[in-house]
């Protein structure tokens, strides 16, 4: 077959693809039989924007397409399907290992050898993405990810929105399972974001299989996926390359049943936040169910970057940064639940805390060493209060609001807090508690509890005068 004429028709880079045809229905070695001269500058070229990403910078006739870039799965089912299953595909990505984006074209070829299939192979590659390019996806891809993820915006309780969102995708790839799983890098841990099973499958919820190492399995994903954007394979003898890859992913795939799996990573402004699978999908249908989870990424990693965010900036108006407590603003809304009706007739008690000395250990150890000491002071409290409520007040100041124990439990705590009050060594506190059975009037509680705790404090400065503030 004289390739070579059809390819310098052709403009744009364009190569042409041989693929060996398996008498299982698999496929075999894949090759880069020839290019035009667009295409073989892309990899000789020193100047040309790919050369620099390409294994080898000498284009060899008939080579394994390995000799220019790492191992793909994705682009080994972008062949076949071409190739062996006689089907266009068109697709824009940005493989993780490129800078540039790639616009791809690859048309099939009649071939006269059965057990050979050819393509061509064309491609157009940007530094920046191009917003139409990345929406030129058929119709009814565009209109099916479209109609579900627009469910993301519903107002309510946004797990039950991802639910709902990865139902329907579940859906239209036909498959048995699948999943939203958030990786966090700092703990070392996964959270299911949204999952759906399909009745009947047999497969077991991911939290399930959520111990303490399968953060590790996670960890070689990036090593399946290659570079490529997504790692895909259609049946079990194509997730042999797993096993070499990602060994432990291998195995916990094998033990699961999965014959077919099509991952891909949620990328938010160049960060991996977790990943988007399904398992056991319709593979009549893998180019569709590729774009649909493509789409469908770029989606979902946007919206869950966007709850990420305003979940940190809770964390950051209600939650003292030094300590890990409660802080001010989130006291000050809690007093004003209460006093607009909420605990209206539970028992409450309020204790006022003061670390003794502070000024002490900032004047004689340094502001670092008087940080410590506050640090300290709010795990004394988590130990001797529990679950109780605290907040810092402000400086060396806490409250914490004591809820759902009797007054002799009140006073218990009380007692256990101002056994510190003579630890001259280490954390001291001044201490103040008021205690309500009934109705309570919280600001006049912490007034109580405020006046006693500055009672407890001048009795602390008499007994250690030096340490008194200046």
């Amino acid at each position: 077959m004289e390739l070579q004429s059809f390819v310098d028709r052709i403009n744009s880079m364009t190569c042409a693809i041989s693929v060996e045809r398996k008498k299982d229905g698999g496929h075999g070695i894949i090759r880069i039989v020839t290019g035009n001269k667009a295409y073989i500058d892309s990899i000789e070229d020193p100047n040309h924007m790919s050369s620099s990403e390409m294994l080898n910078n000498k284009f060899i006739p008939n080579c394994e397409y390995t000799k220019y870039i790492p191992q793909d799965n994705n682009f080994e089912q972008i062949c076949c399907t071409a190739a062996l299953e006689g089907h266009p595909v068109h697709t824009y990505i940005h493989p993780e290992r490129y800078s540039f984006w790639i616009n791809v074209f690859v048309m099939p070829i009649t071939s006269d050898d059965p057990n050979i299939g050819y393509c061509t192979y064309t491609q157009e590659l940007t530094a920046a993405p191009d917003a139409e390019l990345m929406t030129n996806v058929s119709a009814d891809v565009s209109s099916k990810v479209l109609k579900t993820c627009i469910k993301l915006r519903d107002p309510g309780d946004i797990h039950d929105n991802f639910n709902a969102v990865i139902e329907d995708i579940r859906e239209i790839c036909d498959s048995d399972h699948c999943c939203i799983l958030i990786t966090d890098k700092e703990n070392q841990k996964c959270t299911v974001f949204g999952e759906s099973i399909k009745a009947g499958s047999g497969t077991l919820p991911m939290d399930n299989f959520l111990d303490e190492k399968f953060y590790s399995i996670t960890e070689q994903w990036p090593d399946a996926i290659a570079g490529s954007t997504c790692f895909i394979a259609k049946e079990e003898s194509e997730l042999e390359v797993l096993r070499e890859k990602a060994p432990l992913w291998y195995d916990s795939l094998k033990n699961a049943g999965v014959s077919s799996i099509v991952l891909f990573p949620l990328i938010y402004n160049e960060e991996t936040m977790g990943y988007l699978w399904a398992l056991n999908f319709n593979v009549n249908n893998t180019i569709k169910i590729k774009e649909t989870l493509e789409i469908s990424a770029f989606f979902l990693a946007a919206e869950i970057s966007n709850y990420q965010l305003v979940n940190k900036l809770k964390v950051m108006s209600s939650v003292d940064l030094l300590t890990g407590v409660k802080n001010r603003n989130a006291m000050n809304t809690r007093v004003d639940c209460i006093v607009n009706g909420e605990n209206r007739h539970r028992p409450v008690g309020i204790i006022f805390t003061d670390i003794n000395g502070l000024k002490y250990t900032n004047d004689h150890e340094g502001h670092n060493a008087g940080d410590t000491l506050i640090r300290n002071a709010a795990e004394v409290l988590r130990m001797e209060c529990g679950d109780m409520e605290i907040y810092r007040a402000g400086g060396d100041e806490f409250m914490i609001i004591v809820s759902d124990l009797d007054e002799e439990g009140f006073n218990n705590m009380v007692k256990a807090l101002r056994k510190h009050s003579d630890n001259s060594d280490g954390v001291s506190f001044a201490v103040g508690g008021c205690y309500s059975p009934n109705k309570l009037d919280i600001r006049h509680a912490m007034h109580v509890a405020d006046e006693q705790m500055y009672l407890d404090k001048e009795r602390y400065y008499q007994k250690y005068p030096d340490r008194r503030r200046k």
